[in-house]
């Protein structure tokens, strides 16, 4: 099995209480959503800057229904969740069978708050 480009919990950890320049922030992001591992790529993109591939992870989390990289991405982004959001998060998790993730997204959307 091939070795992960990517740093390990440790290493990750110091990366992000360091200033990293914005091309090696995208860096390790990039070979952190090559992995599939999004949530750990939010805080690398918000480092790089990188508002537009935040705005594709915040759409696919819209999409997904996944309430919790919806949160992680929108506060990177500094924007709030609006209940038609939500109510979408919602429907979409539903569809997907994520009862939990729907269940919180329908509290949201209720409460018309992040």
């Amino acid at each position: 099995m091939a070795r992960s480009k990517i740093p390990g919990p440790l290493e990750r950890r110091h990366l992000v209480e360091r200033k990293l320049g914005t091309a090696q922030a995208l860096r390790y992001a990039e070979a952190y959503l090559a992995e599939d591992r999004s949530v750990e790529a939010i805080e690398f993109l918000r480092m790089a800057e990188a508002t537009e591939q935040l705005e594709a992870l915040r759409r696919e989390a819209l999409a997904a229904g996944d309430v919790f990289l919806l949160r992680a991405v929108s506060a990177a982004l500094g924007v709030e969740t609006g209940r038609e959001e939500w109510q979408a998060v919602a429907a979409a998790a539903a569809a997907a069978g994520k009862d939990r993730y729907a269940t919180e997204a329908r509290r949201q959307a209720e409460r018309g708050e992040d």
